[in-house]
């Protein structure tokens, strides 16, 4: 079987779609000698990049191909599907929505079977949500292509339970066309250590001159990080905590109300914002945490989430979407919209250091059901089914 997978959606500045793709290929990479595979690029650097992170030069049945356009070109439509069938491809898949459309026929199974991820139906569900992004100025337009989408694709991957009801639901496909394959958590995301015998190493519950809240994600209104700084100065205000927050991911320009926010209620000097973070710096972040928050008012899984697990930091989230199914019982839940149950949440964790170290001892237990390998095998199963149908 010889199998394409689109790596385009690997960008300078990873994120969790970018994360996905890399880890699924380096997994790949290391379980299958079996079958061929070709990695589609249309960045000679990313490509270059890529192909060192995931070791690919020590797996002979894994080749590159560099394209001369990119995900959102009409050239991605016109030219991908003759140069899919060039490479005789049986199997490709989509680590993202976007399809070249012509490729594969609607209803029925083309030449080369078709699988695409999709991640979640955000924009599709709660149109709000989002309400300066392209799918929402364009709503009919991606409405149309997530029907297309759906209707050509032999097999859907979720991330989630939760984000495969909502696929079957909203997308009208049948339940066995869709599979949940839930996400990994890279071996780098584990608890600081003692690196000499002088070394001071925190642990969940230790007391600190200054407390830190965590929160790592877009600026997106559905995270909530409005919110967040919102019950942050409660906190500050009504429990008179050392405490400051630390936001990790890149500014947006379309949505500044987090930092507004922020001045108007006082708080702005007690709010670092770190901007895009390399993975080493990010695992640093959770470790040097006291808690990591995660409001959003819904998520496909929530993968930072597992990533503060794996680093020992107690989490708070939201009952929304995904995240009571990757918790399992080993965060603090709360509703989005309840600002002074967020403020208790997390002062119960900061306060109570016996709490602390629980929920860090179930997160770390929690995490280690996620393995990137895992992910792998069973992606590798849906190629197989995909092939056969």
């Amino acid at each position: 079987m010889k199998i394409g997978i689109d790596a385009r959606w690997i960008f300078k500045e990873l994120s969790g779609i970018g994360s996905y793709t890399r880890e699924l290929i380096r997994h790949l990479a290391h379980l299958e000698r079996t079958h061929t595979f070709v990695i589609y690029f249309n960045d000679p650097a990313l490509r270059d990049r890529t192909v060192a992170e995931t070791d690919l030069a020590g797996a002979p049945n894994f080749s590159t191909r560099l394209l001369p356009f990119g995900l959102f070109s009409i050239r991605n439509q016109l030219r991908l599907p003759g140069l899919l069938a060039e490479d005789a491809l049986d199997v490709f898949h989509s680590t993202n929505y976007m399809i070249p459309l012509r490729a594969f026929p609607r209803g029925r199974p083309g030449r080369i079977r078709c699988v695409t991820t999709i991640h979640d139906l955000i924009p599709l569900m709660f149109p709000a949500f989002a309400p300066r992004a392209w799918k929402r100025r364009f709503f009919l337009l991606y409405r149309w292509l997530m029907n297309e989408v759906a209707m050509r694709s032999d097999l859907v991957l979720t991330d989630s339970r939760s984000a495969r009801d909502d696929v079957v639901s909203y997308l009208r496909l049948p339940p066995e066309r869709v599979l949940a394959i839930p996400l990994g958590v890279e071996p780098r995301f584990k608890p600081a250590t003692r690196t000499d015998a002088g070394a001071t190493v925190w642990t969940p519950g230790s007391i600190k001159a200054k407390q830190t809240i965590l929160w790592v994600g877009r600026a997106d209104p559905y995270k909530n990080l409005v919110g967040l700084i919102e019950a942050f100065a409660a906190l500050r205000k009504q429990y008179r905590l050392s405490v400051e927050l630390r936001i990790v991911g890149p500014r947006d320009r379309r949505y500044p109300e987090a930092s507004r926010r922020a001045a108007s209620l006082g708080v702005a000097d007690a709010i670092t914002w770190l901007g895009y973070l390399s993975d080493d710096d990010l695992v640093s972040e959770y470790q040097k945490a006291d808690v990591f928050v995660q409001p959003s008012k819904y998520e496909g899984f929530g993968l930072p989430v597992l990533e503060a697990f794996a680093c020992g930091t107690p989490v708070i989230c939201s009952n929304k979407g995904s995240l009571p199914e990757v918790t399992g019982g080993a965060a603090l839940i709360v509703q989005p919209q309840d600002m002074i149950g967020l403020t208790e949440a997390m002062r119960r964790v900061l306060t109570d250091s016996h709490l602390a170290r629980d929920m860090s001892a179930r997160g770390l237990k929690q995490a280690q059901k996620f393995t990137w390998e895992a992910t792998a095998r069973m992606t590798l199963e849906a190629y197989k089914k995909a092939a056969s149908l």
